[in-house]
This record gives structure tokens, C-alpha cells and sequence, in this order.
């Protein structure tokens, strides 16, 4: 699924970022989720953001190619799901629906699985009456990987609540107790009752909290969305969607989309047709996956942890106090080293700076961080405040002496100066390294 999105990604090739390169790869990746069944007016507007986004100045530190693979993941994961799902299995009793040819069956089996691996002991209730031997199937798979199945081979649809409530009691000691349900071709009236008494009796008969997950087949495509906010209707709330054959459906994603759009979180995909073939829906590995990209979380890390640009402009070009101060201090040790931050800053990234004058500096960071800390708001708004008492005060705060915080006032008032006459890089260039050596060591 999505693979042609991963090759147009593969053979993206941004080397100066062209606007051609970057329409292709907009009209490859619209091409594709609309196979998906991706609805139509989504895909443009996705498109749209896509092409805005792309063409925006990159984070320093990030790559013009890295920049648009990150818009494309931000676009995607908004259709798809932008975080995982919440998934607690605690004294818990879970409820599949689905319709007829949903995989339902063999989802409780690898859900139970699932829980067995997680050291939950767990039994399944078949209150299935409706399909012929739905026990004996039931039974069959689940004992192929040792979980206990209640049912009755001769129980009539009339008696869905006696079987269901005797299952209950027969599954009173396990962690975790599963329920299958019939299915129906369509979510009729008959089925819409029957799911609703099987809630309810659920929610009377036990103290245990009640999750109902809706099986969906990832070739229904959008139509998802529609069978979803069905479901809520009778249950209030769907606990979450486990959507099935996700392993060769070209639907899939119209299933993502539409489940995410109906506010009914994906929590399981199905994707074989093993019992080990289902895991937990994780958006960002899911993406990564469709992107074709095994360490998409680095990158994301990466771009979230940069330091923007225009920012680092800004406080060189504003009124700098120690609050502005400290805040860039906090993003100094998120890129790593102060020769990072010199490199993004315009005009530094050839500045002849001695390396042991960086090295220094990197401890020093760390001192003045603590300093900062220590002091008051109103400190670091109008350092000028910071008297004698206030240094000592500041000084056993932060686990330093005093002469410590006087140095970094020191250094503070030093830059503030400097940045008020920072009016172009090439002052910049020209006069940052011979502060840096004057410093001494910051």
C-alpha cells in the first residue's frame, strides 16, 4: 500500500529545491491517496499545504530535502492519526462489532493473543449466534494458540443473553475478558439492538469497565467514517477501531482517514494473516513505513529540536535580557554544542573561533544555566537589580560562588552591547570572534 509514494519519495532529489522537483512529488503523492480512497477534497487540501509548507524557509540545521519530507509527515499523520491511540487493558471487558466479512473472528484470536503476550489471562466469550458454527471456529482458532473460548454448540439467537451472562461468570477471574458479536451484511435495526443489550448487560452485570472496538476491513475505503459514527450512535462511544487487512488493501488509507475523521482512534491493524500479524497502530511508524523512511523518528526529533533561524535573528536583533538569554541557552543544549549554534547563526558559520574556546564554553553553558535558573523574573527582566545581597543570594542558589554569577553579568552585559550594534552579518563575522576571545572562555 502506498508504495509508489515511497519511490516518488526515494527518487526525490532536492539539491537546490527546485519548485519542479517539489510539484512531481505533490502530484505523485495526490495520485496515490486517491487510490487509497482518500476522500477528494482532502487530498487538495493536503496538497495545498503540502506545496505551502515545502516552499517555506527550512529550520536551521535541517536540510531543504529533510524540510519536505517532515511537511509531507505532518500532512499524512493529520489524515491518518496524529498520535497513538490509548490502549489500556486493565479488569476489562472488550466488545468486537463488525460486519459480516470484517475478519472479526480471527481479530478476537489475535487480540487475545496480543494479551497473552502482554501477561494478561484472558477468555473469549462467543455470543456469536447468528453465523453456523461460529463457536466451533471460534474454538479451533483460539486453542491453536491456548485461550479458553466459552459458547453453546446449540445456544438459539434468542438466548445471546444467557450465554453472554454465564460467560461472564465463567471468565470472573481473568484479567481480561473478550466478547464476539454477530455481524450483519449491513448495521440493520435487528444487529443495532442486539449490540446494545450485549453493552448493556456488559455494564450491569459486572463492576469491570466496558471498551467497545468496531472491526473494520481496510478495503471499505472512506466508507469507514460512515459504519463508525453508526456504531457510536448505539454505543456512545467507540473505544477505538481495529481495522483488518491492512497488509494488501489499496483502500487503507481512505479507512485511516475516515476512522480518524469520525474521531474513532485506529488502535490495531491487522496486517496478515497469521495470528502474530497485528500490532499496535503507531502513526509514526506507520508513516515511516509508507515513507519508505526506517528512522523517520530521528529526523522528527531533529526538526523539533532545531533552533530556528529567524529566532536566533531576532534575539541578535531585540532588547536582550536574561530571560531571552536563558531561553536560548535551553535551545544551545538541545542542538548539542555552542559551535552548533554559532554555525546557524548567519554570517559565523566561517568565523575563525579556537576550538578550546569552544570547549570551554560548553561547561560554562551549563553554569550559566543554573545561574539564570536561581534568579527571580524580575532579575532576569532588569539584571541591572542584581545587587551584591542578590549575587550571594543567586550565587548559593545555583551551587556557584559569587564571583561565577559577577562573570556572567559581566559576559551578559558584554553581549547585550554587542548585539545593539550587530546591524549586518558582516560586522557580525568580523566582530563575534575577537568577543569570543576576549571572553574568555564563553
Amino acid at each position: 500500500m502506498f508504495s509508489k509514494i515511497k519511490d516518488a519519495l526515494s527518487k526525490f532529489n532536492l539539491g537546490i529545491g527546485d519548485k519542479k522537483a517539489t510539484e512531481e512529488l505533490i502530484k505523485e503523492i495526490q495520485r496515490n491517496l486517491i487510490r487509497a480512497d482518500v476522500d477528494i477534497k482532502l487530498v487538495f487540501e493536503l496538497s495545498g499545504n503540502i506545496r505551502t509548507k515545502a516552499l517555506q524557509k527550512p529550520k536551521s540545521g535541517i536540510s531543504r530535502k529533510e524540510h519536505i519530507i517532515n511537511v509531507v509527515y505532518e500532512e499524512l499523520t493529520r489524515i491518518l492519526g496524529d498520535k497513538k491511540g490509548k490502549i489500556v487493558f486493565e479488569n476489562e471487558i472488550i466488545i468486537l462489532a463488525g460486519l459480516y466479512g470484517s475478519g472479526k473472528t480471527t481479530t478476537i484470536v489475535k487480540l487475545a493473543n496480543y494479551l497473552k503476550r502482554k501477561s494478561k489471562s484472558c477468555g473469549i466469550v462467543c455470543a456469536d449466534l447468528d453465523r453456523p458454527a461460529a463457536y466451533e471456529q471460534l474454538s479451533q482458532s483460539a486453542a491453536k494458540c491456548k485461550i479458553d473460548v466459552f459458547g453453546k454448540k446449540d445456544a438459539k439467537r434468542k438466548d445471546v443473553l444467557d450465554v453472554l451472562d454465564t460467560g461472564l461468570e465463567h471468565f470472573s477471574s481473568k484479567d481480561v475478558i473478550l466478547v464476539d458479536t454477530a455481524g450483519r451484511s449491513s448495521f440493520d435495526e435487528a444487529l443495532k439492538k442486539e449490540l446494545k443489550s450485549i453493552i448493556d448487560t456488559c455494564k450491569t452485570k459486572t463492576k469491570r469497565d466496558v471498551g467497545i472496538y468496531l472491526v473494520c476491513s481496510g478495503d471499505i475505503g472512506k466508507s469507514a467514517k460512515g459504519l463508525a459514527e453508526s456504531f457510536k450512535e448505539i454505543s456512545g462511544k467507540i473505544s477505538g477501531v481495529i481495522l483488518t487487512k491492512m497488509d494488501s488493501s489499496a483502500k487503507g488509507g481512505g479507512a485511516l482517514s475516515s476512522c480518524y475523521g469520525a474521531d474513532a482512534p485506529v488502535v490495531f491493524i491487522g496486517v496478515g494473516e497469521k495470528t502474530e500479524d497485528f500490532e499496535e497502530y503507531d502513526p509514526v511508524r506507520f508513516t515511516s513505513r509508507l515513507l519508505g523512511m526506517g528512522d523517520l523518528q530521528g529526523l522528527l526529533e531533529k526538526v523539533q529540536n532545531a533552533v530556528d533561524e529567524e529566532e536566533m535573528e531576532k534575539m541578535m536583533e531585540g532588547d536582550l535580557n536574561m530571560e531571552t538569554f536563558y531561553l536560548q541557552l535551553k535551545n544551545i543544549k538541545k542542538m548539542g554544542s555552542l559551535s552548533k549554534m554559532m554555525s546557524m547563526i548567519p554570517g559565523l558559520s566561517s568565523a575563525n573561533i579556537p576550538k578550546g574556546v569552544m570547549d570551554n564554553s560548553e561547561e560554562k553553558l551549563k553554569g550559566y544555566e543554573a545561574i539564570i535558573a536561581s534568579m527571580t523574573k524580575k532579575e532576569r527582566l532588569d539584571p541591572e537589580l542584581i545587587d551584591r545581597s542578590r549575587i550571594e543570594r543567586i550565587a548559593k542558589g545555583s551551587g556557584v560562588q559569587p564571583s561565577d554569577v559577577k562573570e556572567l553579568l559581566k559576559q551578559f552585559r558584554m553581549i547585550k552591547k554587542m548585539t545593539k550594534k550587530m546591524q549586518s552579518k558582516s560586522f557580525m563575522k568580523g566582530k563575534l570572534g575577537n568577543m569570543m576571545k576576549s571572553m574568555g572562555g564563553f
